[in-house]
């Protein structure tokens, strides 16, 4: 099993990832919105993300309006993918064998 990894780990980096992944686009005032961070915390969140390649930026102008959008990159995409599956891996450790018969079935899995 591989360590998380810590840039998705912090909480409001990984419901940002979650969100980006299920749409195409969001722009920041769509995200400052849904996910309830401030600006500047949202800038922070993003910029780290941007960072480690996770999400693209879109940086362009309405008029002399800013307008930032995100999207996940497919490195950003391989790397939830890569840490759901990691936490199911400790899930599945941290269950008993009749806890995970029962987990398998809710879940559809045999």
């Amino acid at each position: 099993m591989s360590e998380l990894d810590r840039t998705i780990h912090e909480p409001a980096r990984l419901r940002i990832l979650t969100i980006l992944s299920g749409i195409d686009v969001a722009d920041f005032s769509f995200l400052c919105n849904t996910l309830g961070l401030t600006k500047g915390n949202l800038s922070s969140h993003m910029d780290r993300l941007e960072k480690a390649g996770y999400v693209e930026v879109n940086k362009t102008f309405n008029g002399k309006v800013p307008h930032t959008e995100f999207r996940i990159s497919t490195e950003g995409r391989d790397a939830l993918d890569a840490y759901w599956s990691s936490i199911d891996a400790i899930r599945s450790m941290a269950l008993p064998e009749d806890d995970q018969a029962e987990d398998q079935g809710r879940n559809g899995k045999t």
